[in-house]
């Protein structure tokens, strides 16, 4: 049995604070409870139906094999954005609701994770591509622009303006530019509160829940078998329907299913964390490639670089980047900097998939990133494809199909009117940051960070603080994160294991040179206070995170996928370590 947190760390009892106690009651409901809804997969995409469903008063439960957004939704651009390539193919309709969202996100919802963040497009060729691009850019703002944009317009740039935005490019790798803005997010916390908000809604939202098979009555789906990866334990779940969230994973499911034709396609993208002062710039920055386009994001103290799109049929759960994705990306961007990019720049790199639904050509960057809702057997709805800005409309989609499978009457979807747990009261507490300053004795800068992660939740993480001063140091080799947020992981968030806490609560594991190690030896005693680990658990935790590190750095070496997927693979999941 877990124990309590420490009595010295206030004792959060709300239903969205997911720490030991809850999941000790999610592990009860969901053996001894029927739901109207069973929800397969904790990405952005099933804890959006949780939440959509949940809002709309349905019994809802919610399982995912590891983490909180510990597929896709943790390594995906970091972008809300309507998809300027897609204006190039023609389809208006995917960026115009994408659009929609993204105003959502910013003004209403989300306002604490989203955030303007302005690109500039270099232009390479005179008279045409100005006026080309240009169309472009003033169509995206006008399809913003009915949906109640709030960003400002684009602007057109000289060479020498644009060169004052980004000193970084290279005078002969442009004639000029144009400046637009878009948001960016960070995935991993958002899927987070999407989550949270979700159970303080009713959801009952489990993880480290590995479904291994459908249940079956009189022909219908009603329910699932899914194991405790962390104790052990079969637990059979029932429901009126199943929803199948599962992303890259989709197949899996609908093989149990019996279905046996594929419907979604894998494609990798990798992404490079470099330290801001590699690229001297204020501006993000949209380059055109061959395949399709590279951004530059500002992110923090970094850049991040992306992406590719290729292909994958290897490791779903743990895709690697190889020395080919990085020299390519490195390749791209180097071709418009004055000082070129090395390997010996690169902080953190990550690969994620891309869930696309199949369709008849081979280029995974032609396929849809438009969603599909099917019901793939009496029971069981999937859903799959979609961009991560749609999550919100690809829930909506998808619960609106079960209800009308579930019969009675259900009130329209209301989550573009729900703010998400952090947005309410974030302003108020942004305008304070000063006074805060002063009454915490931290540092402005860490105020404003805690604010922008934690949103109008901060006081939680500063209330561990007061309980606990010494939390409030800066964890080794990561400045910017404390030891208290490590901490509210724990006993608010759902993190079980190191791998949660430096991959997704905070970002420690693409951002610090050593990839989060010294920070791991800081916070694996904590954890092991907050969820009882002895001693064995603790070295178990440090000597996998160690050995994922080597595991990927040693991935980003090997030429190929297939020898890159082998060399990942080498650090065995923690959640499958046999406790």
């Amino acid at each position: 049995m877990t124990p309590p947190p420490d009595p010295q760390i206030p004792a959060f009892t709300s239903p969205h604070h997911l720490g030991p106690k809850y999941r000790a009651h999610v592990l009860d409901r969901l053996n001894n409870e029927q739901f109207d809804l069973l929800i397969i997969g904790g990405g952005i995409t099933g804890m959006g139906c949780a939440l959509d469903a949940a809002c709309r008063g349905l019994r809802v439960a919610v399982v995912e094999q590891r983490d909180v957004a510990s597929g896709t939704s943790s390594r995906s651009s970091k972008l809300i954005h309507g998809g300027l390539r897609y204006l190039e193919q023609l389809n208006f309709g995917l960026v115009k609701e994408a659009l929609r969202e993204r105003t959502l996100l910013i003004t209403r919802l989300a306002p604490h994770l989203v955030s303007p963040v302005q690109f500039l497009y270099p232009l390479r060729h005179r008279f045409w591509e100005r006026w080309y691009v240009g169309a472009g850019i003033a169509l995206y703002d006008l399809l913003a622009k009915l949906g109640g944009n709030p960003l400002p317009r684009h602007r057109h740039l000289s060479r020498s303006r644009a060169l004052r935005e980004i000193p970084a490019l290279a005078r002969t790798s442009l004639v000029g530019g144009i400046q637009y803005y878009d948001t960016q997010v960070d995935d991993a916390r958002h899927t987070l509160a999407v989550a949270r908000t979700a159970a303080a809604r009713g959801a009952v939202v489990g993880t480290s829940l590995n479904v291994s098979k459908l249940i079956r009555t009189d022909g219908r789906i009603t329910g699932a078998v899914a194991t405790c990866l962390e104790t052990g334990d079969v637990i059979d779940i029932r429901a009126r329907h199943v929803i199948n969230a599962t992303g890259v994973w989709t197949d899996d499911i609908e093989m149990m299913a019996g279905q046996s034709d594929a419907d979604v396609t894998a494609s990798k993208g990798v992404h490079l964390v470099v330290p801001g002062d590699r690229i001297e710039g204020r501006s993000g920055m949209i380059v055109r490639t061959q395949q399709s386009v590279l951004f530059v994001i500002p992110w923090g103290r970094h850049w991040l670089i992306g992406t590719t799109d290729t292909a994958w049929n290897l490791d779903l759960a743990h895709p690697a980047a190889s020395a080919a994705d990085i020299e390519y990306l490195l390749g791209q961007i180097n071709q418009v900097l004055e000082t070129p990019l090395t390997t010996d720049d690169i902080v953190g790199v990550f690969a994620g998939l891309r869930p696309l639904l199949s369709g008849e050509s081979d280029s995974t960057s032609k396929l849809s990133r438009e969603h599909g809702v099917w019901h793939t057997a009496p029971g069981l709805t999937t859903v799959a494809g979609g961009k991560y800005t749609t999550y919100r409309v690809m829930a909506e989609d998808t619960v609106d199909a079960v209800v009308k499978d579930l019969g009675g009457a259900v009130r329209p979807s209301p989550t573009a009117e729900v703010p998400l747990l952090g947005a309410d009261g974030y302003q108020e507490l942004w305008e304070r940051r000063l006074a805060l300053t002063e009454e915490t004795g931290l540092a402005t800068a860490q105020i404003e960070r805690l604010l922008r992660r934690h949103g109008g939740l901060a006081p939680e993480v500063l209330a561990i603080i007061a309980a606990r001063p010494e939390l409030a140091q800066p964890l080794p080799g990561s400045p910017d994160y404390l030891l208290a947020e490590a901490a509210y992981a724990v006993v608010a968030e759902a993190a079980l294991h190191l791998d949660d806490v430096l991959t997704r609560r905070t970002r420690i594991s693409v951002e610090s040179p050593d990839r989060g190690l010294a920070a791991a030896d800081a916070i694996a005693p904590l954890m092991a206070e907050l969820l009882g680990w002895d001693d064995a658990a603790v070295a178990r935790e440090l000597d996998h995170y160690r050995a994922r590190v080597a595991a990927e750095r040693e991935s980003q070496t090997q030429s190929d996928d297939h020898t890159a997927d082998a060399a990942r693979l080498g650090a065995p999941d923690v959640r499958r370590l046999g406790k």
